[in-house]
């Protein structure tokens, strides 16, 4: 299935979809590949805030603030192979077994199918600014992402007893 549907479906039926990347068999460039949608999805949504402050301040043109902002996004992929490994971790001291390519797997697809919000946080970034609708659209993702790691933790758990 395409990256699109496997979201939308994962919106329906998390684990079940987990379940179906775990199944394609062990691929680390397959795994990375979420990493790198996630992160394009995360620099697309930098562009509005950018413009906004383009549009406050025309001194400060927006191909300079987005270079640092994708540098920075870059510099996250080790943490986020780490936050795969403590997630996998956590996830074992509860009764969960996953492997740590499951870990990984839980990891960055929770991440992209939350991409759809992060582009809703940078919509609101640019249109509003700071404030508390950012916090709360901010926050509200969090959450779900969170709600999304567990779903795909415990999923990739069941993968592994199999």
């Amino acid at each position: 299935m395409s990256v699109v549907a496997d979201i939308l479906d994962s919106w329906r039926r998390p684990s079940q979809v987990l379940r179906r990347h775990l199944a394609r068999g062990k691929s680390e460039p397959f795994a990375f590949t979420f990493i790198v949608v996630f992160l394009i999805i995360c620099f697309i949504a930098q562009w509005p805030e950018a413009a906004r402050v383009t549009a406050l301040n025309p001194e400060i043109p927006v191909a300079a603030q987005l270079l640092p902002r994708g540098l920075a996004l870059l510099a996250t992929i080790p943490f986020l192979y780490l936050i795969a490994a403590l997630g996998g971790l956590a996830a074992r001291a509860i009764g969960s077994r996953p492997t740590w390519y499951g870990a990984r797997i839980a990891l960055f697809w929770a991440l992209v199918v939350v991409s759809p919000l992060v582009l809703l946080v940078g919509l609101v970034g640019g249109m509003i600014g700071q404030g508390t609708q950012l916090t709360l659209i901010g926050l509200i993702t969090f959450v779900i992402f969170l709600t999304f790691w567990i779903l795909h933790l415990r999923a990739a758990g069941q993968a592994n007893a199999d």
